[in-house]
């Protein structure tokens, strides 16, 4: 069942303002927008809007939450149990803070005596932990491994398969200068090629989904982006558009 924008902002308790937002920053876009130019949220548009709630009651900056939801390797179920693991230390940090506040009311009132410890147990200025958790988990270390295999070839594999990794990429800058749609039948052999290239040489299991994650990645994640703009002004984003009608004319 779809909602309107009104309707989930009502649901969840957010402005409308902020789903806006969202959408803008491509942080959670709407399942498809109606006839009337209305956003429609999907069921799963739901379960990824709970997944940015529960990182942004942590802390977690909007620009952080979108990379680690746009990486092909994040799990939800793993999600869940940082998420719970990370509300159960926040709420015993309440709790601690809680106790010094009625400890210090004791205090003020002569009843007992506080050491300068005891005045500031419970505070923590100490960074989010466990956004590095989250990071090792999601983040681009993941991607940083899938191409293992490639840098552990002998020097002369190694520049080969590299050879071919770029004309894969020179091509596909070539195609998106000559402005053919991402659909297109040569771009669509082209990202083909390179599905599976990926498969053929790289350290990691591209499933369509992972794939379709690994697009994501190229225009959520700075580094990708500067990396493949290399070949040819917005060749990111040409390939993340080409990449999802890919996959979703292979599902």
């Amino acid at each position: 069942m779809e909602m309107s924008v009104k309707e989930l902002a009502n649901l969840v308790g957010i402005s409308v303002r902020t789903l806006h937002h969202y959408d803008e920053i491509n942080l959670l876009n709407p399942s498809k927008i109606s006839e009337a130019g209305y956003r429609l949220y999907s069921e799963a548009n739901l379960d990824r809007l709970q997944q940015i709630l529960f990182f942004k009651e942590l802390d977690f900056p909007l620009k952080k939450i979108k990379q680690i939801l746009d990486n092909p390797s994040f799990n939800k179920q793993e999600a869940l149990q940082l998420h719970k693991k990370m509300l159960m230390d926040k709420r015993n940090h309440i709790d601690q803070m809680i106790q010094t506040i009625n400890q210090t009311t004791k205090h003020f009132k002569g009843e007992i005596n506080m050491t300068n410890e005891e005045k500031f147990k419970g505070f923590d200025f100490n960074k989010n932990e466990y956004e590095q958790e989250a990071r090792e988990k999601w983040g681009r270390k993941t991607v940083d491994k899938a191409n293992e295999k490639l840098s552990n070839m002998p020097k002369q594999e190694r520049f080969e398969k590299e050879n071919e990794m770029n004309n894969i990429f020179r091509s596909l800058a070539s195609v998106n200068n000559e402005e053919k749609s991402p659909a297109s039948e040569e771009t669509q052999q082209l990202i083909q090629d390179w599905y599976d290239f990926l498969n053929d040489n790289i350290n990691y299991e591209y499933s369509l989904e992972v794939f379709k994650g690994l697009g994501e990645l190229y225009i959520a994640d700075e580094r990708f982006t500067k990396n493949i703009n290399h070949f040819g002004e917005g060749l990111a984003q040409y390939m993340h558009e080409a990449i999802n009608i890919y996959v979703e004319n292979h599902l």
